[in-house]
């Protein structure tokens, strides 16, 4: 079943805000968009299955610039930082990159951005959809940290797929063999000022560059890597959907945020049932916002949890218009939040939401389509390459293979 994800159009307009490579988009042949952050996000330039097999065999550039950063500077901008999330940042050096949620006072996921230290008081949130800039500027209101926090002029791409080495070290030498996983550094790059983190959106090896004064140099940044790239084939995609599923990559506002569907109880979701536990870290000193919630949580335990499933129906080529509920003797119990078909394993995969005495290994579920009623089974995530051989990869052994 091949669903289509492009029609009806998003209107275009000044309301909703243009990235830097907007036009570049328009060069390109992009198809579709959706909207984050208030800002126009490219999907898709072509079919959603040949941009996966660009991704997965070769190398990929896409504009990620409506992941929004959130900078905090400023004397108390370690101890205020520090406090927006669970995870112990004494434990995160300078140049180094966290994945890191926000919570509120109840412990639910407002965020999931990636952390970068760029300094001892320096901060970049690099943030999914949500208006984290103005929850952050609230708590410092409220807080009196003396800090500094605003948007600054950068974007990102990502650079990804099994020959991303390749491409990157035609751009930035050898020295970028050097970058660990989930770590960062600042470059120079044709006269434009950058930073490069080893992260991604794909479980694949991949990067990320930061441009700097992203509004004067967008338009020369873009043409610069496309020439970089040209010799070895990198190709201009959207987010691959299926490659981040495949990875166990959960979506901020379909897999976590469940404020937006019939079947919320307006309640965001907590890190333990989301299965991100291990980024809540209650042994430590800092006074976190949520941590006394998160305590509890984790002392009685969770009702729900969002599993990997494995969903037996027609092949799922595009994106499911709404959430498909989980049923049990023709009631909801649960919902699937992101389901597609993945090439490799030759199946449907997916996340499904559902009550936590059916979120074991091997439980099967009813999950209603419109074409009718069909089994999925709760299955392992990630789906592929679990413990992430693959992205954390020495990239000093060569070309890095896809799993």
């Amino acid at each position: 079943m091949r669903i289509p994800y492009d029609t009806p159009r998003i209107h275009m307009y000044t309301r909703i805000r243009k990235s830097p490579f907007f036009y570049a988009h328009q060069r390109h042949g992009v198809q579709s968009y959706t909207v984050t952050n208030r800002q126009y996000h490219p999907r898709h330039y072509d079919d959603m299955l040949v941009e996966y097999w660009k991704l997965v065999n070769d190398v990929t550039m896409w504009d990620v610039a409506a992941e929004r950063q959130v900078e905090i500077t400023g004397p108390d901008a370690f101890e205020f930082t520090n406090m927006l999330t669970p995870r112990d940042l004494n434990k995160c050096s300078v140049k180094q990159c966290k994945f890191a949620l926000n919570t509120d006072v109840d412990g639910g996921v407002i965020n999931n951005p990636v952390l970068l230290r760029l300094g001892e008081n320096h901060f970049w949130l690099s943030v999914a959809d949500g208006d984290v800039l103005l929850w952050a500027k609230g708590v410092a209101a409220a807080s009196g940290h003396d800090v500094q926090i605003r948007e600054p002029d950068v974007v990102p791409v990502q650079i990804q797929g099994p020959k991303s080495r390749d491409v990157m070290v035609d751009i930035f030498g050898d020295q970028i063999l050097d970058l660990k996983y989930y770590w960062m550094d600042e470059f120079d790059l044709d006269g434009m000022d950058v930073v490069v983190s080893r992260t991604g959106y794909t479980g694949e090896v991949g990067f990320e560059i930061y441009l700097r004064n992203a509004s004067r140099d967008g338009m020369k940044f873009w043409d610069t890597i496309l020439r970089y790239g040209k010799p070895h084939d990198l190709a201009v995609i959207g987010p691959s959907q299926i490659r981040r599923v495949e990875a166990g990559i959960l979506s901020y506002g379909s897999d976590i945020a469940l404020d937006n569907n019939g079947y919320s109880d307006y309640h965001f979701l907590n890190p333990f049932e989301v299965d991100l536990g291990y980024t809540v870290e209650l042994d430590q000193e800092a006074d976190f916002i949520g941590k006394e919630a998160l305590k509890r949580i984790a002392d009685e335990g969770i009702s729900r949890k969002v599993v990997g499933i494995e969903l037996d129906c027609d092949p799922l080529v595009g994106y499911i218009e709404d959430y498909l509920q989980v049923v049990d003797d023709g009631s909801q119990i649960g919902q699937v939040s992101s389901a597609f078909w993945s090439p490799r394993l030759r199946k449907n995969i997916g996340y499904a939401l559902v009550p936590i005495e059916h979120a074991d290994l091997g439980t099967r579920l009813t999950v209603r389509m419109e074409t009718g009623e069909f089994e999925a089974t709760v299955i392992e995530k990630p789906f592929i390459d679990p413990r992430k051989e693959t992205v954390k990869a020495d990239l000093k052994a060569g070309t890095a293979k896809s799993y």
